[in-house]
C-alpha cells in the first residue's frame, strides 16, 4: 500500500509536528496558516526566487502567514530541464530549502504541462518523448524523494480544451491519451510516499470541462493509475461571477475517493481598485475558503502568490489586476480579512449588518421558476459582504428559496399557478443578515395538460476574456402529460458564435439558435427536466450573454 508522505514524518526529521494539527487552539488574530492548521487544512502561497532572495518584506510574510508553498516557476521543466540532459535545481533548492527553515510543506509544479516545456522536448518523436517525459520525471521528483518537506506534485497540468475534449498539445497529438497514465506511474516510482495529483483552470464549477476532467479521474483510477488528487486552479475574474457550484463540484471529485484542493486561487478585477471591488473580491476568496474547509476531503487553499507587486494578472489580462491578498506595498487588502475570518471559523468582531437591499424585480416567469434581480446591499463591519438568503413570506413559517453570492438568482421548482411573495436578506461574512427587503409579488404560469408546455432557462457557469461556457441550460415540462422531444431557441450577442455543445444539436440563424433535443433526452415526463449546455467564442472585453430562451415541443 502506498504511505503517503505524513506531518508526523516532518516531524520526525526535525520540522514541527504541528504543521496542520496545532497542540493549542488559534488566537483570534493569529497568522492565516495558524488558523488553516487549527481546521486541518493548509493556507498556500506560490513563491517567486528572485523577491524571496532580494525582499524582506516578502520573505517575512511567505514565512509567517503560510503553511504551504508552491514554486511559481522554479520547478517546471524549462528552469529544471533547459536542455537534454542537463538539470539546474538551484531555484527549485531554494523553494525547498526555505519550506524547510519554516515548518512549510511543498508541493511541486508541475512535472508535465504543454506550457513552459523546452523546444526540444517538443520536437521529439514519440518514443523519445516518452523516454525524455519519464526520466525528467524520475529526476526531478527522485530528487526530492527522501526530503520530508516535499508531500505532493502537479503531475499532469491542463490536459483539457474548454470544451472538454483533450487539449491538442504536442504531448496528446504526439503521445495520445496513454502519456498521462504514463507520467503518474512514473511519479510512483520515483516516489511511492508524494501525493500525486492532476491540475487544472476553469474547472471549478460543474461544467463541460470538469465534467471530463471527472471521468478522466474515475478512468484512470478503475485502471489503477496513482492519481490521489485533482487541483483546482481557481484564477476568477469579478467581471465573470462567482462559481457558485464549487462546493459541489469539489465534492463529487471527494467521492472518488481522491483528495481535492484549490491550487492557483487568485480573483482579479478590471480597472483600478476601490472599496467595492475590493469588497466584492473579498466575497469570493471568502467563499472559495469555505467551499474548501465544508468538504473534508478538501486538504486547503493555495494563492497564487500573495502581493499585487508580483502577480501574473497584469501581464496576461490586461487591464485586469489587484488579484491578490496583499497591495503593492505589502498591505493587507480586505480579501485577506476575508481569507482570515472564514479559517477562523468566523471567530470576528463585526455585528453590524449589511444594508438591506433593494425591493427585487422578478422577469422570465415560467411555471416552475423565476429570475430576481435587486439593488445589491453593502457592508461596513469588515468581514466583508458574503451573499443573499431569498424568502417567500408565508406569516409565522418563512421559507428560504435559495441563496446567491451576487444580487440575482433564478429559482426553480417553484409550483405552477401559484402566487409568491418574496424578500432578500444580505449576509456578511460574519454571519449578520440585514433587514428584510420590501417584497415581490409575482404568480408563476398555468402549467398546460397538452402535454406541449415545456421551459428553458440557460446559467452562465465559467468565463473567461474570450469566451464562456453555458451550462445548465434547463429544460422543464411544466405540463401535466409526457413530451415526446423539445426544441430550445435563444438569441446569441453579436460577434459572439458557438463553439461547442453537448447534449443538445445545435444549428444557428444569425445570431439565432436553435438546439433541438437528442434520442436520449426528448422524452420528459410531466415536471421532470433535462439539460444541456453549450460554449461560446466572443471578443475580447465583451461580457454580454445569451438571451431569450424559449421553448416548444410538440
Amino acid at each position: 500500500m502506498v504511505r503517503f508522505r505524513t506531518l508526523a514524518a516532518v516531524a520526525v526529521l526535525g520540522l514541527l509536528a504541528t504543521l496542520l494539527l496545532p497542540a493549542s487552539p488559534a488566537h483570534a488574530s493569529g497568522p492565516l496558516r495558524e488558523h488553516a492548521a487549527a481546521r486541518g487544512k493548509f493556507i498556500g502561497t506560490a513563491l517567486a526566487t528572485s523577491p524571496l532572495a532580494n525582499e524582506t518584506a516578502y520573505r517575512n510574510i511567505a514565512a509567517t502567514e503560510f503553511n504551504q508553498i508552491t514554486a511559481e516557476n522554479a520547478m517546471k521543466w524549462e528552469s529544471t530541464q533547459p536542455n537534454p540532459g542537463q538539470f539546474t535545481f538551484s531555484g527549485a533548492d531554494q523553494i525547498v530549502n526555505f519550506a524547510t527553515q519554516n515548518n512549510q510543506q511543498v508541493h511541486g509544479h508541475t512535472l508535465v504541462w504543454h506550457s513552459q516545456t523546452p523546444n526540444w522536448v517538443q520536437s521529439l518523436g514519440a518514443s523519445a518523448m516518452r523516454q525524455a517525459m519519464q526520466e525528467h520525471i524520475a529526476q526531478v521528483v527522485g530528487r526530492y524523494a527522501n526530503n520530508p518537506a516535499v508531500v505532493s506534485w502537479d503531475v499532469v497540468n491542463e490536459v483539457f480544451d474548454e470544451n472538454g475534449g483533450f487539449r491538442s498539445s504536442f504531448w496528446y497529438n504526439t503521445l495520445g491519451q496513454s502519456f498521462i497514465a504514463d507520467a503518474f506511474r512514473a511519479a510512483r516510482a520515483a516516489d511511492p510516499d508524494a501525493r500525486l495529483c492532476i491540475n487544472d483552470y476553469n474547472v471549478e464549477a460543474v461544467n463541460a470541462k470538469s465534467t471530463a476532467m471527472y471521468n478522466l479521474v474515475s478512468q484512470l483510477r478503475q485502471q489503477g493509475v496513482p492519481v490521489d488528487c485533482v487541483g483546482f486552479q481557481g484564477h476568477l475574474s469579478l467581471q465573470y461571477g462567482f462559481p457558485n457550484t464549487l462546493q459541489q463540484n469539489l465534492q463529487r471529485f471527494a467521492d472518488l475517493g481522491v483528495q481535492v484542493r484549490i491550487t492557483e486561487l487568485d480573483v482579479r478585477v478590471q480597472g483600478s481598485r476601490d472599496a467595492t471591488k475590493d469588497a466584492n473580491q473579498a466575497t469570493y476568496y471568502r467563499n472559495v475558503v469555505n467551499a474548501c474547509l465544508a468538504v473534508t476531503a478538501c486538504a486547503g487553499v493555495t494563492i497564487w502568490g500573495f502581493t499585487d507587486k508580483y502577480s501574473w494578472v497584469p501581464e496576461t489580462f490586461p487591464g485586469e489586476g489587484f488579484a491578490l491578498i496583499y497591495d503593492n506595498n505589502y498591505g493587507q487588502k480586505p480579501s485577506y480579512t476575508a481569507v482570515h475570518d472564514a479559517l477562523a471559523g468566523g471567530t470576528s468582531t463585526d455585528t453590524t449588518p449589511p444594508t438591506t437591499p433593494g425591493t427585487p424585480t422578478a422577469s422570465n416567469i415560467t411555471a416552475t421558476g423565476a429570475t430576481l434581480t435587486w439593488t445589491a446591499s453593502t457592508d461596513s463591519g469588515g468581514s466583508g459582504l458574503a451573499g443573499y438568503n431569498v424568502y417567500r413570506e408565508q406569516g409565522a413559517n418563512d421559507t428560504q428559496l435559495g441563496q446567491s453570492t451576487t444580487n440575482s438568482i433564478t429559482l426553480t421548482g417553484l409550483t405552477p399557478n401559484t402566487q409568491y411573495q418574496v424578500y432578500v436578506r444580505a449576509r456578511d461574512g460574519a454571519n449578520n443578515l440585514s433587514g428584510n427587503s420590501p417584497a415581490v409579488t409575482f404568480t408563476t404560469l398555468q402549467g398546460t395538460g397538452t402535454g406541449n408546455g415545456c421551459a428553458a432557462t440557460g446559467t452562465v457557469q465559467n468565463q473567461w476574456n474570450n469566451g464562456y461556457v453555458v451550462q445548465p441550460v434547463t429544460v422543464t415540462n411544466n405540463g401535466t402529460s409526457a413530451i415526446n422531444g423539445w426544441t430550445v431557441t435563444f438569441t446569441l450577442p453579436s460577434g459572439h458564435t458557438i463553439s461547442g455543445s453537448w447534449n443538445a444539436t445545435l444549428t444557428t440563424s444569425g445570431q439565432t439558435v436553435t438546439a433541438r433535443s437528442m434520442g436520449y433526452n426528448g422524452n420528459l415526463g410531466a415536471g421532470a427536466s433535462t439539460s444541456f449546455g453549450f460554449q461560446v467564442s466572443r471578443p475580447n472585453g465583451n461580457t454580454a450573454t445569451p438571451s431569450g430562451y424559449t421553448c416548444t415541443s410538440p
